[in-house]
């Protein structure tokens, strides 16, 4: 009966450590992006993209309306890569990461700010897929906006 008891405690650490784990290796994904977008480094942010990722902004246009923009990767990237080192600075936070097998959703609000000054804030929902057991962004879509900022 004790071997039993054990054998489900270790059942019970080894799962809780694998979540925790999984978990980690969304963050280490998101936050490897944001340090490359600090950094000015298009090939490490390339790193962080699956081949087919899709970019987009909800925004407000000019006339108050909700409007969704579209970036490619690939211009995101090389505007990075024109960035001075330390330049572009989004200091977020995680406020939420839910995993289901290959995918993963990390919802992380942040304040964006260009050569120390402050641009705008938001949210971003980063959606992950894992591609040969490493994680990869599959879709960013994230809010922008001047006030209400947290």
């Amino acid at each position: 009966m004790h071997k039993i008891i054990l054998l489900l405690t270790f059942a019970g650490f080894s799962y809780s450590s694998y979540c925790q784990s999984a978990e980690d290796s969304v963050k280490k994904v998101v936050n490897k992006m944001f340090k490359a977008m600090k950094a000015g480094d298009g090939k490490m942010l390339q790193e962080c993209f699956g081949d087919s990722a899709l970019l987009q902004t909800v925004t407000t246009s000019a006339d108050g309306k909700i409007i969704v923009r579209n970036q490619e990767v690939k211009s995101f990237i090389q505007q990075v890569s024109s960035l001075e080192e330390g330049s572009a600075d989004e200091r977020f936070f995680f406020e939420s990461i839910k995993i289901d097998q290959g995918l993963a959703n990390a919802w992380t609000p942040y304040r964006f700010y260009y050569k120390k000054n402050f641009i705008h804030c938001g949210v971003n929902s980063i959606q992950l897929v894992r591609i040969d057991g490493h994680w990869k962004i599959q879709y960013i879509i994230d809010t922008r906006r001047k006030d209400s900022c947290k």
